[in-house]
């Protein structure tokens, strides 16, 4: 295979993964790194390291670096950038093909690609967040968080310098989201159930269900009991 296209397979596929992690980083990252004369980024991205562009990766950055590491907040930003870290992935994968002639079909296809890796490591991130917010000390989500912010930066820097050794990293990586995504789901599960339990279980001290029923056909046996033996005491 040659060089060009293993290095836009590795940017392509890089920039779905960062995305679904950190999205305003990898714009960052990708930007700085095409603006300092870093890498050679696609004519497609290359508008990423436009000054306007820059400044406002720059400033989202900035918000999502303390959003991210509070607890509580990191779900609800999760929660509502669900809508941009995709699309933005495939965007972004479908624009790295352009180094290399790809026609339409082929700008789509890395596309769809980008937007599902993008997916996978949103709802990884997102649900492995729920699960640490249940801990109420925030040192877990800052952890969580800086590990997060350098496996985005080391991982698009191994694919614009070493992108067989990135590609290796990121199917392994795409086995343990295999392997994790289902766990997350229904640890989530479980802990919705416990939630839902403890605030909607109702009043412990009011009768099972159905017990108002028995006492009902309870009373009427004894009161045809009552009956039957006084006519049976009752003189001729």
């Amino acid at each position: 295979m040659e060089s060009s296209v293993v290095e836009t397979l590795a940017l392509t596929l890089g920039a779905g993964w960062a995305s679904g992690i950190n999205l305003y980083a990898t714009i960052l990252m990708l930007g700085l790194a095409s603006t300092l004369g870093y890498a050679a980024l696609p004519p497609d991205l290359a508008v990423l390291g436009d000054p306007m562009v820059l400044a406002a990766a720059g400033f989202m950055y900035f918000i999502e670096f303390f959003a991210d590491k509070t607890p509580g907040v990191d779900t609800g930003w999760d929660g509502l950038h669900t809508f941009i870290r995709i699309p933005a992935g495939a965007m972004l994968a479908a624009g790295a093909v352009s180094g290399i002639d790809v026609s339409m079909a082929g700008e789509l296809a890395a596309g769809l690609v980008g937007g599902g890796l993008a997916a996978g490591t949103h709802l990884t991130k997102a649900g492995s967040r729920v699960l640490i917010n249940t801990s109420p000390e925030p040192v877990t989500n800052w952890t969580a968080s800086f590990m997060e912010d350098i496996a985005v930066f080391g991982g698009l820097w191994a694919a614009l310098n070493h992108p067989w050794a990135f590609l290796v990293l990121l199917l392994v990586f795409l086995l343990i989201i295999a392997w994790a995504l289902p766990r997350l789901w229904r640890a989530i599960k479980t802990l919705f159930r416990k939630i839902s339990a403890m605030f909607g279980g109702g009043d412990k001290t009011s009768p099972p269900s159905g017990s108002t029923q028995d006492s009902g056909d309870r009373s009427r046996e004894d009161v045809l009991s009552g009956l039957y033996n006084n006519a049976k005491d009752k003189p001729d």
